[in-house]
C-alpha cells in the first residue's frame, strides 16, 4: 500500500539527501537478480537511516534482517570510527551478494554477518547495542523485542519496520494471519512497555521510532 501519491513520494526524495553511489548499484542488481526486490529500503528510508544512525553515532549496532544490505550500509554511515553492525539473515545465499557491497563501500571490516534464527543468535552475540533495526518475520517482533531490551543500552533506540504492514493493522485480521496478528501486538507492546517511548511514523509501510528510558 502506498500511504502518499507517488508523485508526492517523487518530491519528497528529490528534496531529500542524494543516494550514495553505490546503494544506486545496489538496488540496481537487486531490481536485477534477488527475488522481492521491494523488501529494500530504498532511497527515502535509507537516507532517513542514515540520519538516524549519524544523530546517534552508535558504537554498536544490531540489525535482524540484512536482505541485500542496503540498510545495512545506510546504518553503516553513522556509526563511530571503531563501530560494529551485526546483520542477521535467514537467507544463506545472499551471504556473498552482502559480503560484496560490504567490502566495496569501505565498512567492510565493520560489519559482522550472521545466517540462521535470529532468536538464537542474539543471545550469543556479547555486545550492548545503540542502535537496533527489526525488518525480518513479522510474527517474531515481539519476541526480538524481549531478546534485544536488556541488550540496549539507556537512550538506545529501536528501529521497526513494516508496522503499518499495508493497512492491514486496522483492518479485519484474518484468523490465519499470523503476521498481521503479531503486528498488532507488537505495537501495542511498544505503547504500553514503561521501559521505552514510541513513535510510530507513517513512513513507506511504518517505521516506529522506540527509545529506552
Amino acid at each position: 500500500m502506498d500511504f502518499i501519491a507517488p508523485e508526492l513520494q517523487d518530491y519528497v526524495e528529490q528534496h531529500s539527501e542524494n543516494e550514495p553511489k553505490i546503494l544506486q548499484e545496489l538496488s540496481r542488481e537487486t531490481w536485477q537478480k534477488v527475488l522481492q526486490p521491494r523488501m529494500l529500503s530504498g532511497h527515502f528510508q535509507g537516507r532517513l537511516l542514515s540520519l538516524i544512525s549519524k544523530l546517534v553515532q552508535p558504537t554498536s549496532i544490531l540489525e535482524i534482517g540484512t536482505y541485500t544490505g542496503y540498510s545495512t550500509l545506510s546504518l553503516a554511515e553513522g556509526l563511530s570510527k571503531a563501530g560494529k553492525i551485526h546483520t542477521i539473515d535467514r537467507n544463506e545465499e545472499l551471504y556473498d551478494f552482502q559480503r560484496r557491497y560490504f567490502d566495496k563501500s569501505g565498512f567492510g571490516t565493520q560489519i559482522f554477518q550472521y545466517t540462521g534464527d535470529a532468536q538464537k543468535i542474539i543471545p550469543e552475540i556479547n555486545a550492548k547495542f545503540d542502535l537496533v533495526f527489526i525488518d525480518a518475520d513479522k510474527k517474531s517482533y515481539p519476541a526480538y523485542f524481549e531478546l534485544i531490551i536488556d541488550k540496549l543500552r539507556s537512550g538506545g533506540l529501536i528501529l521497526s519496520d513494516n508496522v503499518l504492514w499495508s493497512g492491514k493493522v486496522i483492518q479485519e485480521i484474518n484468523p490465519k494471519d499470523e503476521d498481521t496478528k503479531a503486528l498488532v501486538h507488537y505495537n501495542r507492546l511498544l505503547k504500553e512497555d514503561p521501559r521505552i517511548e514510541t513513535v510510530l511514523l507513517p513512513i513507506r509501510d511504518g517505521l516506529t521510532l522506540s527509545r529506552k528510558l
